[in-house]
């Protein structure tokens, strides 16, 4: 997010001047908010500034909106803190944390059924999923223009197919590389992309296919073994090497332990590189994410640079240099810690919360669930007969505001974008209890809005088809009708 330069004229000098009356007793000043102070002040006085202010942010616990890890063990918490000093990039005084870095790359080549020996495989930690992408990106961009290159044929105009529902990440690689974008449009019923519609835009300039494990939208796996046969035959009968990406930001830490027998990963021969963010499901604190190659030979060399000023060579493949180490350790510790078998437990315990609370938002009457079971664990759902009804789901987002829970709602991606929705995501520190409360909160705030509609000085937005046209039946008696239909409340 860019900050504004901020100008002393469009400030009152209240504005531009933070004046905490308990500061009184070290403060014999306000404090500028813009500027750097002049003079200095006690350790305390400025702990207390930031702690407080910090206090108008929302609280992680009841943040449903993110994906990101809001709670570690204690044990994680206090290796972190122990490592606040330590830079990854300094592999000659920090060997150590490089070769618990190898490890996990290892070890998460392993998990995706990468075919590399043990100890071979191709990989990095990042900045989280986004930097992942990038270099993944590179990666087969890199690729194409060598193999172009190696037959005379031109290499000025590289494009990239993905279903129009990725995460604004892709866009960004695309603008950033020059890579044209080619978005498989959605449809008021496919939330991901279609497999006959992404072959259709491949063509000899086509770097990549990009297949999604695990939509941001709805949680929905894409048919990443249908688009990989698709690539096959597709690179056989014309002689391309089109490469799938699998962007694993969401999924690849969940599928391997709720749907072993999926085939999405390094099983599949198209699939060259996944990414996945170890901040999400891997169950780290932001930010860590992880980038892992099939082979040597999808990475091409002359993206890793040599440097030796840091004392010794050392070969680098990142956007970024100097990072903390303390995700990575973490991850590491989590690996150790939990295993397969504790992922397992972990996944498929955060699966049956988030079937609880889907069940539960299905009892409540006026809601259609999106969400797919087996996939991510969330729950997305939409207003049913949304045109109909004297309210929106960004209505039901600020009226659950009002309790602390932040529950976002969007529209889809274009060309669905007159479907909005609700998503909750189930992370390890939203338990069932908290899931029974979100729901009672839920039905509060329907049966709020149904009586009474949106507060004329709330933030409702009504989206593509809502409208405040008064709902001809209340959402009690929807929920009763459900209730005697389905037999599930």
């Amino acid at each position: 997010m860019l900050a504004r330069k901020m100008d002393a004229s469009d400030l009152t000098r209240q504005e531009a001047l933070l004046a905490p009356m308990y500061g009184s007793r070290e403060l014999g000043e306000p404090v500028p908010r813009y500027e750097l102070p002049d003079g200095r002040m006690p350790a305390q006085v400025a702990y207390q500034l930031v702690h407080d202010e910090l206090n108008l942010d929302g609280n992680p616990a009841l943040n449903l909106a993110s994906f990101v890890t809001t709670w570690m063990e204690p044990e994680a918490d206090r290796l972190m803190a122990e490592s606040f000093g330590r830079n990854y990039i300094d592999a000659d005084e920090y060997p150590q944390t490089t070769e618990i870095h190898n490890r996990c790359v290892n070890m998460l080549a392993g998990l995706f059924h990468a075919p590399s020996g043990e100890g071979a495989a191709v990989g990095c930690a990042t900045v989280g999923s986004s930097e992942a992408i990038h270099l993944a990106g590179l990666a087969m961009k890199w690729r194409w223009r060598a193999r172009r290159a190696a037959q005379g044929l031109p290499t000025g105009a590289p494009n990239i197919v993905m279903g129009a529902n990725v995460q604004v990440c892709w866009e960004k690689f695309a603008r950033y590389f020059d890579v044209e974008a080619r978005y498989v449009p959605l449809t008021g019923e496919r939330f991901v992309i279609g497999v006959e519609e992404a072959m259709s835009m491949v063509d000899e300039n086509t770097i990549g296919v990009v297949g999604i494990l695990g939509s941001t939208y709805t949680g929905e796996y894409e048919p990443v073994k249908e688009l990989n046969d698709a690539i096959v035959a597709l690179n056989s009968e014309r002689g391309w090497d089109v490469a799938l990406h699998v962007d694993g930001a969401s999924g690849a830490f969940v599928a391997p332990f709720t749907a072993p027998d999926l085939e999405w990963d390094f099983r599949l021969p198209a699939v060259r590189s996944i990414n996945a963010s170890g901040h999400k499901y891997g169950l780290v604190y932001p930010g860590v994410g992880w980038v892992v190659w099939r082979s040597e030979d999808d990475l091409p060399s002359d993206l890793i640079f040599h440097v030796n000023y840091l004392g010794g060579d050392q070969p680098t493949f990142n956007l970024n240099f100097s990072r903390g180490a303390g995700q990575i350790l973490a991850q590491y510790y989590n690996f150790l810690r939990l295993g397969r078998q504790g992922y397992t437990e972990v996944m498929r315990t955060l699966e049956q919360t988030a079937s609880h609370l889907a069940s539960a938002v299905a009892c409540i009457g006026p809601f259609e669930i999106l969400s797919k079971p087996r996939t991510v664990p969330l729950v997305c759902f939409r207003l049913e007969d949304a045109a109909a009804r004297p309210y929106s789901v960004f209505d039901i987002s600020s009226e659950l505001r009002q309790r602390g829970w932040i529950v976002p709602a969007y529209t889809m991606a274009p060309d669905a974008e007159e479907v909005a929705v609700l998503r909750v995501v189930v992370k390890e520190n939203f338990s069932r209890d908290l899931a029974d409360m979100l729901a009672s909160d839920l039905a509060r705030s329907v049966e709020h809005l149904e009586a009474h509609g949106p507060s004329r000085h709330g933030t409702s937005h009504a989206g593509p088809g809502s409208s405040h046209i008064r709902a001809a039946a209340p959402a009690k008696a929807h929920a009763a009708n459900h209730r005697r239909a389905h037999g599930v409340c």
